[in-house]
């Protein structure tokens, strides 16, 4: 019996942390114990242990919202995450003659987490791994937050990153665990009716391959 209220308590705790990843402004406790059919008693069990954690945080309002515990997890998936989208990023840049890149939200920030060339181009963007920029700047970002309102399709940008430089982003949806976008960046032209349906169909292949 103890075992299976332990495995009870652990997978309530992961689907707390799944509602609190699927928005962004925080959910009630009571709204919690409605979405995870238990009592209120029982959810602020669950918030005061994973808090403890540094799993989850409350503000001033009584909300409950992810911790920054959450990114210590995330970033050790990272490692993963580039492995799994590598393939996917060096045939995009192939393809497309400008570099690619997979970029992941880390709160109100975006940080490419694989990046890939291409071998053919004379001259392309250098986008490095670890590079960090606001959600609102770029391609990458602002794909990441039209994915957070329910928007599909890709988003293009020019200059907002580096002078000169364009960019084309599409989110990585479907999977609630991941907020992520596939994109393109380029000092060249840029079609966006021509790129702009291969870079989504790469997005299409990662979430595919992440699923």
């Amino acid at each position: 019996m103890m075992a299976a209220e332990s495995s009870q308590t652990l997978e309530r705790g992961l689907r707390l942390l799944r509602l609190l990843a699927e928005g962004h402004t925080g959910r009630t406790p009571t709204e919690l114990a409605g979405r995870l059919g238990v009592s209120r008693p029982a959810v602020y069990r669950l918030i005061t242990t994973l808090a403890g954690e540094g799993y989850v945080r409350r503000d001033g309002e009584g909300r409950v919202h992810l911790g920054f515990g959450v990114l210590v997890l995330a970033r050790a998936v990272q490692p993963l995450l580039r492995a799994a989208a590598l393939p996917t990023l060096r045939a995009l840049a192939e393809q497309v003659g400008a570099t690619a890149h997979l970029t992941v939200a880390e709160g109100d920030d975006g940080l490419a987490v694989a990046v890939a060339e291409p071998s053919w181009t004379d001259m392309h963007v250098a986008y490095r791994e670890g590079s960090r920029h606001p959600l609102t700047r770029g391609a990458a970002g602002q794909a990441i937050l039209a994915l957070r309102e329910g928007r599909s399709g890709y988003v293009v940008t020019e200059g907002q990153l580096q002078d000169g430089a364009r960019g084309l982003a599409a989110p990585v949806a479907g999977l609630p665990w991941l907020e992520a976008s596939v994109g393109v960046v380029t000092f060249g032209p840029l079609d966006a009716a021509e790129v702009g349906p291969k870079v989504s169909e790469a997005a299409h292949a990662l979430t595919a391959a992440l699923a």
